[in-house]
């Protein structure tokens, strides 16, 4: 049992230096290479994400930003807690901040998770929950299973537990939405909150 818990360490361990040291798309990116994410073979709860804004990218720090802050507060945990890797692996859908678009950042670079997700959740022995925030992790992971919009996704995530539990983006862009679905804040939120703290005590 040793030998094995060394062995998947140290294959986790180079896992991540190699999603670090990651250039397969440095022809597309506005900024040199700088891979974040946050992981551990001991992480269960899984947040994947859409990519880095370019705060983020330059901080080096997953979720190092607003909306960090209120993902932080719909989980109902604090930072020393989020940025646990024993706790919380912060995977996000395009590792480098992808650049600016017309309306927005641009989408997640499509190289990284067909590359390296699964590698990382296969390295995850402790595994409890993924929490899919935003569509384009959504359209990855649920495949058929997605609703016809986000919003119709989102309000049916109890259909996709044990396992997902998809989520809207916690940008301020969103508080929009938020104003015209005050169920999320009423229902969701609470039920999220549940169930972090439940597999917290674990």
């Amino acid at each position: 049992m040793f030998i094995l818990q060394c062995l998947i360490f140290t294959g986790m361990d180079k896992l991540l230096t190699d999603i670090r040291n990651c250039t397969v798309c440095k022809s597309n990116l506005p900024n040199k290479p700088r891979p974040i994410l946050q992981a551990s073979i001991h992480s269960s709860i899984i947040i994947i994400g859409q990519a880095p804004g370019q705060k983020v990218q330059d901080s080096g720090i997953p979720w190092d930003d607003a909306s960090g802050n209120e993902l932080r507060r719909w989980l109902g945990v604090n930072k020393e807690q989020f940025y646990n890797d024993q706790i919380f692996a912060l995977i996000p859908m395009g590792f480098c901040y992808p650049g600016k678009g017309s309306s927005g950042d641009m989408p997640p670079r499509p190289e990284c998770a067909p590359l390296w997700h699964k590698p990382l959740l296969d390295n995850m022995k402790d595994k409890k929950l993924i929490i899919l925030i935003g569509q384009y992790s959504q359209q990855y992971y649920l495949g058929k299973e997605l609703k016809a919009t986000l919003t119709e996704t989102v309000k049916n995530h109890k259909a996709y537990l044990p396992q997902f539990l998809p989520l809207v983006h916690p940008s301020p862009r969103n508080r929009i939405w938020q104003q015209k679905n005050p169920w999320f804040e009423m229902e969701v939120i609470p039920y999220l909150q549940k169930i972090i703290l439940n597999l917290l005590i674990l």
